[in-house]
């Protein structure tokens, strides 16, 4: 139903979850041999190339969704994104005890984050947005 409630809500919801990506990406802008240091201490290959691509995601993948451009892509694109990211940073199964609760958060936020963009990516970005245009 379009409604303006619904087509509100949409933007709200589509802006919401976009800030988390495209903070981060800026961040990673900020700290790209940080990140780069980070993603190599888990044994990923090409590590500033995986940067690279994470920030080209985040704020790409993000800013897009923010607009409504592409937003089913971007969101499906993202939603991926986080799943693969959890995994490789957010696997509290295999981290000591200390570290274990405060990174199953994180994973089961991210799998809500996921969940979120598969709403995106099967019910569209909604009336408010470049795609509803």
């Amino acid at each position: 139903m379009n409604t303006p409630m619904n087509n509100f809500a949409s933007l709200v919801g589509r802006m919401l979850l976009a800030s988390m990506f495209v903070y981060a990406g800026f961040t990673k802008i900020g700290s790209f041999d940080g990140t780069a240091g980070y993603i190599a201490s888990v044994g990923l290959p090409l590590p500033k190339l995986l940067t690279t691509l994470a920030i080209i995601v985040e704020v790409v993948g993000g800013l897009a969704l923010v607009i409504g451009f592409k937003a089913r892509f971007a969101a499906l694109v993202l939603a991926g994104f986080t799943l693969v990211a959890s995994y490789f940073f957010h696997n509290f199964w295999a981290m000591p005890a200390d570290q274990q609760m405060v990174n199953m958060l994180m994973l089961m936020k991210n799998i809500a984050v996921t969940g979120g963009m598969l709403m995106v990516f099967a019910f569209g970005p909604g009336a408010w947005s470049a795609d509803g245009r």
